[in-house]
């Protein structure tokens, strides 16, 4: 259950896990505590997350002390080397970032497909799914026609990232189901998920922007799929 929670079975063993928690009650309510406990954890580790100024007056600090003991050429060399680590921790810093929210996104699609009511909203029709959003997030959006394609449309719910409230689809491709989650680009959480496609331990990912919206993908379905299911929610998304 630990290594269905952290996304670590393979495909296979995640499918038949996925299957056996739709039938068990108990194992269902025993995951679902679990993923909810490791997103707990997770937004309480982010309340003490050092400040920007904090960095700053160290760095003033130690460039004070400095000055009066080293020469010229030396502090230039480690004004160069402060500058290459402060952009590495830059990129640190982003990619982490963007691990984090993308952790908390499978998370979230684990979690939906542990309980036994995924959705709050339970529609095929997308006339009624989109119309259940508003008022409830910041924001609309538009949803294809999907007559003719591999995908079902289940249904829908609230979902956040970085405390930003956005839209949780939840999709069926045969017996695989797609989460695709939309938040406003401004959002926190949302600026820095980057764009493309790549696979995250078991899950293939896909996020775009779109009409100042972020769009992100979940699910073990492959590659290709989530291309086809982008492209009708991308030629429906625009004017």
């Amino acid at each position: 259950m630990e290594a269905f929670a952290d996304g670590e079975l393979g495909s296979a063993e995640m499918r038949a896990f996925d299957e056996h928690t739709r039938q068990c009650a108990s194992c269902a309510a025993d995951l679902l505590g679990a993923v909810r406990l490791k997103l707990a954890i997770r937004n309480a580790g982010r309340r003490y997350s050092p400040s920007p100024e904090l960095r700053q007056s160290v760095l003033k600090d130690v460039r004070a002390k400095s000055g009066r003991h080293w020469k010229l050429q030396w502090a230039w060399a480690l004004a160069a080397a402060l500058a290459v680590l402060g952009l590495f921790f830059y990129v640190q810093q982003a990619e982490y970032a963007q691990r984090r929210s993308f952790a908390e996104l499978a998370d979230v699609h684990v979690a939906t497909l542990a309980s036994s009511s995924p959705v709050d909203v339970v529609s095929i029709d997308r006339h009624t799914v989109k119309p259940w959003f508003a008022g409830k997030i910041p924001f609309t959006f538009n949803l294809p026609e999907l007559a003719g394609t591999p995908f079902v449309l289940e249904g829908g719910r609230i979902a956040y990232l970085g405390q930003s409230p956005g839209a949780q689809l939840l999709f069926k491709d045969g017996n695989h189901r797609i989460s695709v989650f939309i938040f406003q680009n401004r959002s926190e959480g949302a600026r820095g998920l980057g764009q493309g496609s790549s696979k995250q331990v078991t899950f293939n990912l896909s996020t775009w922007s779109e009409q100042g919206l972020r769009y992100v993908m979940i699910s073990d379905v492959e590659p290709a799929d989530l291309k086809e299911l982008r492209n009708l929610l991308s030629a429906a998304a625009k004017p």
